[in-house]
């Protein structure tokens, strides 16, 4: 069920509960209420739908309101008519018509309103429309004749949780859209409690399956904070203050600023026809590929550069395997003025030769792993041997959804730009929200964290992440950990990890620097053991073909870590009218040297 906080009044306020990512955030437009809305609308995600409830307003007055303040959706608490409804379809915004319940309803009331609104919200009788903290019998709702979904709403507070629960077993709840909550989650009138309704969220989600972090850190029974007594300050203080910092509204209007005008967001949403049609299909690329640097990595390094300059850091280090994250981390110091050390597999350095030219023409000081296999995973222990030398003025900027809590969250929440922007954009293309499948390759696995983040509790939409098998799962030369990987610890969380049956890590390898990395990040280890999500497993010869032919069908040139991606159409037949998003990840202007040696162009 999707979730709709109502009532909104405070713009501080409002900033606070938009980063608890509800769907619907409603604002009372009816001069009698406490939680009169009589102020502006700060900035919100385009994931949040702005809610306009009326009573009885003219309907010059509620377009003129819907235009002012750039609603998306209307909710009508008076007896206005089907007619008055119909008025307003030509806005183009959902139309939600709200009927109270006390005891018993008679359903026929709502069959001339059927064609003329997109949802119904069922609401207590009360003395006032709306805000009344009183519930009504929800069994009432067991006689509900239509196929029109509802918003159910009435006095719902973190003591309706095992009501709720025991309501989705109903047959009610078939078509119960979403939850409308309001004055049981307010210090005062229009004002909310934010800890009360992260309370509700949490255990709602709970009831269900919950695939976001817990308070501890924790997917399930991945992630914590394994880390050094030294590191216990820098994380800690970062545990502290990271979602603090995110809320507030000018740490939002600085990050989306320089998202839409540096990195150039949002990213476009593209229908690959050539593509689709080889594979009997709807294929759509997110076109990371397309962002500033070349990938998905600058929404993060943005983020945590402006989160490192407000917790008074000012020496940056870095991990690199494709090298995109380091051009990415070099850019925005280079952009703030930071002191920028990138450290990079030996190996890594030599096949991403481009990626550290930019790096060094950026400013950034990149300094080889010589140990181990020289690549990621000890590019990853060297930044962390650097960042117990130096724990007071420096911040570590990790470029996957890995490490300790909260840099799992916090990388997630910043790559959650790229599903969000999704849902809008497949609105508008398809006329839907929700895809069938989303897919994305994995290695640490930020870019699939954000493609996926939106749709983690759409148990409609299916999670397809996509690992190198490099030679083959069996060949001894792989880094699909979910096949071979079993639960541990490394860098900082517990989660699976390709090792020996004494403990000591396996080398990984795969042809993609960014996927040749011997774990994932503790929410996708989540995702594979309780089965949210599909792993697939693609060799290098299998990505390096299904990268040619995007090259061919499409004219973009990805990077072969997108390409593992692309990969699955060979290996997975869809339904003609299936919509498949696929994460571009980034460009392959850095691959190109191994594109040339592999096919010998």
């Amino acid at each position: 069920m999707k979730l709709k906080i109502c009532g909104m009044k405070y713009q501080e306020n409002m900033a606070q509960v938009a980063n608890l990512k509800p769907d619907y955030l409603g604002f009372i437009f009816y001069e009698k209420s406490a939680r009169n809305f009589d102020t502006t609308i700060p900035k919100l995600p385009k994931s949040i739908k702005k809610t306009g409830v009326f009573v009885n307003e003219p309907i010059d007055s509620v377009i003129d309101k819907v235009n002012t303040h750039k609603l998306q959706a209307v909710q009508l608490h008076g007896k206005e008519t089907p007619e008055y409804c119909k008025s307003l379809q030509i806005l183009n915004i959902e139309i939600i018509k709200v009927f109270s319940i006390k005891n018993e309803f008679n359903f026929e009331i709502l069959k001339p309103y059927e064609t003329v609104c997109n949802y119904f919200l069922f609401d207590t009788k009360g003395k006032l429309p709306g805000g009344n903290g009183y519930t009504f019998d929800w069994n009432v709702l067991n006689n509900y004749p239509s196929t029109k979904p509802f918003f159910l709403s009435g006095g719902i507070g973190l003591e309706q949780v095992q009501d709720i629960k025991k309501f989705k077993q109903s047959k009610a709840s078939k078509y119960c859209y979403a939850l409308d909550v309001n004055s049981k989650f307010e210090i005062k009138p229009g004002l909310k409690d934010i800890s009360l309704l992260k309370d509700f969220i949490n255990k709602l989600s709970n009831n269900i399956m919950n695939y976001n972090v817990d308070d501890k850190g924790y997917y399930g029974e991945f992630g914590g904070a394994f880390i050094p007594e030294m590191l216990y300050p820098n994380v800690e203080e970062l545990r502290q203050n990271y979602i603090k910092i995110m809320a507030e509204p000018d740490f939002k209007k600085e990050f989306d600023k320089l998202l839409k005008d540096y990195v150039g967001r949002p990213s476009p949403l593209y229908f690959a026809k050539r593509l689709s049609e080889k594979y009997n299909t709807k294929v759509y690329l997110k076109r990371e590929d397309l962002n500033h640097t070349g990938a998905h990595k600058i929404n993060n390094t943005i983020g945590q550069i402006l989160m490192a300059k407000r917790l008074g850091k000012h020496r940056i280090i870095a991990e690199t395997g494709a090298g995109q994250h380091g051009v990415a981390t070099a850019t925005v110091c280079a952009l703030m003025g930071l002191e920028c050390i990138v450290y990079m597999g030996e190996i890594d350095i030599a096949r991403q030769a481009p990626n550290v030219a930019r790096m060094k023409m950026l400013g950034a000081k990149v300094v080889p792993a010589l140990s181990g296999s020289k690549t990621l995973k000890d590019a990853t222990n060297e930044a962390i041997r650097d960042w117990i030398n130096n724990p007071v003025n420096t911040h570590y900027i990790i470029g996957s959804a890995i490490g300790p809590h909260p840099y799992p969250d916090m990388v997630t929440r910043f790559q959650a730009v790229i599903s969000e922007e999704i849902k809008w954009q497949l609105k508008e293309q398809e006329g839907r929200e929700n895809p069938d499948y989303v897919v994305a390759c994995i290695g640490g696995g930020s870019n699939a964290a954000g493609t996926y983040y939106h749709y983690l509790h759409e148990e409609d939409v299916k999670i397809i992440a996509v690992e190198a098998a490099g030679l083959g799962v069996d060949s001894g030369e792989s880094a699909a950990t979910s096949v071979l990987g079993k639960e541990g610890i490394i860098h900082g969380c517990k989660t699976l990890l390709m090792q020996s049956k004494d403990g000591q890590i396996t080398e990984p390898y795969s042809i993609s620097a960014g996927l040749d990395y011997p774990g994932v990040g503790p929410m996708h280890a989540h995702l594979c053991k309780t089965g949210r999500a599909e792993f697939m497993a693609v060799t290098d010869n299998d990505a390096m073909n299904a990268g040619l032919d995007l090259c061919k069908l499409e004219g973009i040139i990805p990077a072969i870590e997108s390409s593992h991606a692309l990969a699955i159409f060979e290996q997975k037949t869809f339904k003609p009218d299936d919509v498949v998003v696929v994460s571009l990840s980034g460009r392959g202007d850095k691959d190109l040297n191994n594109y040339i040696e592999y096919f010998k162009i």
